[in-house]
């Protein structure tokens, strides 16, 4: 179905882009396809000023003219739509580039590279090389998770979906309806943010406990998107960033230098062991338990109960 949508903006641009003269709307329902398959003079009126909307939506400038009959046309003149010369210095060069690059492992890495083609063939420096100043570096956006692409079209696409879900206090993975807002990556894991159909409230959802396939379902969104969707920081106040308490655990000498990072006071008990002070906050218990047996905790007691909650539900599987 997106294919479909898009291959119909695409040709009502096209339409648009290379007439002379404004076109009517009986004159471009004659020349798309798609518009011939409508069941109706009011279906065909609905698709197209939606398509309209959308083509204007992503930038392009559709002039409406008015004949010496009373009817209305339709065009999109070249000079209007056309992109000012592309002036980029070598840190902007450098840094497109650089952009391009961290893609190479992700399933964008197509799209990116034909990015930059572009941008070198609209005058962007070709002798840049984005690794000159810092050659040791490999930045990468790892995406292993099967889940990423479909949800990323689901996300540009506003479409919703279904897919099987397993908390980390649960044995067995449960469905979810989720109208999907943005994507992010935090502290090297992927995390889709969205509204729960089911729960009727906003959620964020690892990938990697995404099983299955992810499937689109048909219809609109029926909670309103926000402008800017804070994944990050609404991923971060689940583990903890945000808190106002302290828990006090034991950690292993040599592991977790993440909470170490975040310790407020560190400890040495001896024996390969360290007492650490963090920050408590909503969704501690889930980072701790991704450390398995080099974290202990020790207080509050409610934060110990979760954790070891959570490590059974893991090992039962």
């Amino acid at each position: 179905m997106a294919i479909a949508k898009a291959e119909r903006l695409m040709n009502l641009a096209l339409c648009l882009l290379g007439t002379r003269r404004p076109l009517s709307k009986r004159e471009l329902r004659e020349s798309i396809e798609a518009y011939l398959e409508a069941n109706s003079d009011d279906s065909f009126s609905r698709m197209f000023e939606r398509d309209k909307d959308d083509l204007r939506e992503l930038g392009l400038v559709i002039e409406t003219v008015e004949n010496l009959d009373g009817e209305m046309g339709y065009l999109a003149r070249r000079d209007s739509n056309r992109l000012p010369p592309i002036t980029l210095d070598a840190e902007e060069a450098a840094a497109l580039g650089l952009a391009a690059k961290v893609w190479q492992q992700a399933r964008l890495a197509g799209a990116a590279s034909g990015a930059l083609q572009k941008l070198r063939a609209a005058g962007m420096p070709e002798d840049v090389d984005p690794y000159e100043a810092h050659g040791a570096l490999e930045p990468r956006i790892p995406v292993h998770e099967a889940a990423f692409e479909p949800l990323m079209l689901a996300c540009r696409d506003r479409r919703p979906v279904v897919f099987d879900y397993r908390k980390a206090t649960a044995a067995h993975p449960e469905p979810r309806h989720v109208e999907p807002w943005a994507l992010e990556c935090w502290r090297g894991h992927w995390y889709l943010a969205g509204w729960d159909r089911d729960r009727g409230a906003e959620r964020v959802f690892r990938l990697s406990r995404i099983t299955g396939k992810v499937r689109s379902r048909s219809g609109q969104f029926t909670a309103e998107v926000p402008d800017v969707v804070t994944v990050r920081e609404t991923v971060a106040s689940w583990a903890g960033e945000t808190a106002d308490r302290s828990a006090l655990i034991r950690l292993r000498s040599d592991a977790g230098y993440p909470l170490r990072a975040k310790a407020t006071a560190v400890r040495e008990l001896g024996d390969g062991w360290d007492e650490l002070e963090i920050p408590y906050g909503h969704g501690l218990d889930a980072w701790l338990v991704e450390f398995g047996p080099d974290v202990v905790v020790l207080e509050p007691a409610e934060l110990r109960a979760d954790v070891v909650d959570r490590l059974r539900a893991v090992a039962k599987g």
